[in-house]
């Protein structure tokens, strides 16, 4: 597998250029062309609502009208970043942003995003939910990190547990972990054995067979989780791959303990399948 396409979410409201070189810098790595996505829709207050029908419909009009300004300025910005670099795409919706996202991925290998609220973020309206977009989109969704780590060429961990959800992550991330210097396979068991031996091992072969050169690490501990959680702090990563694991209901996203940890956090790079 390889991302010809990586579709780069731009909210509204967030600087641009941070993001936008990241996502550039990865595409140039793995040869991808970029499709620059920014994606917002107006919100009337329920006070404005209550606001004389002219009244509100003028207040609307103006609110198109900032956000299309404002887009336009997203794009120009995106292009100063990326413009020479990768072969772009752009995109401007009057949508929501989780919806705009899930609606393009059909045309991309890879969504690239940012999340610096965690899971949800609370605004539908301006800024896209990484926890939405992972379980819906049906693509490979990196959320990049505040702390800057590269995406490319440092170390990743492979969170492994034998799901489905954790093989479609092992194989959509092929092509990072191609580029990285140190591939850790971790699995956490309170009783690890000969199975979960074979598991972790079996993983370290495929990978191998693609050209990645991994090696596998087994923990012990009480709670899976928290064991899993500690060796991710310690191990220095710069970029976490795993299986998002969850299910909507009610329009409420529940997550399992890993899955919600990784979308909580703020600082690393993650990669998520589902």
């Amino acid at each position: 597998m390889s991302y010809r396409t990586i579709l780069l979410n731009l909210d509204i409201d967030r600087p641009v250029k941070p993001i936008a070189n990241a996502a550039v810098e990865l595409a140039s790595q793995v040869g991808a062309r970029m499709i620059g996505l920014c994606a917002a829709q107006p919100f009337l207050s329920p006070f404005a609502m209550r606001a004389t029908s002219s009244a509100a419909t003028s207040a609307m009009q103006q609110m198109y009208r900032d956000l299309e300004d404002r887009m336009e300025q997203v794009h120009q910005e995106f292009r100063a970043v990326a413009a020479g670099r990768v072969e772009l795409e752009w995109r401007a919706e009057m949508s929501a942003p989780t919806e705009a996202i899930v609606e393009a991925a059909r045309a991309a290998d890879l969504i690239f995003m940012a999340a610096t609220e965690g899971a949800h973020s609370g605004d539908s309206y301006g800024t896209a939910d990484p926890a939405g977009v992972a379980l819906r989109a049906g693509r490979p969704v990196l959320v990049a990190g505040s702390a800057a780590n590269p995406i490319g060429g440092g170390k990743i961990v492979v969170c492994w547990k034998d799901t489905r959800e954790a093989r479609r992550a092992v194989a959509d991330a092929i092509p990072l972990l191609s580029l990285a210097r140190d591939v850790v396979v971790v699995s956490v068991s309170s009783e690890p054995d000969a199975s979960l031996r074979k598991s972790n091992a079996d993983v370290v072969s495929y990978l191998a067979r693609h050209n990645v050169k991994a090696r596998s690490h087994i923990s012990k501990s009480v709670d899976e989780t928290i064991g899993l959680l500690q060796f991710v702090d310690q191990s220095g990563a710069d970029l976490i791959v795993s299986g998002a694991y969850g299910h909507s209901r009610l329009r409420e996203l529940v997550f399992g303990g890993i899955t919600r940890f990784l979308l909580d956090e703020t600082a690393r790079n993650r990669f998520m399948s589902s």
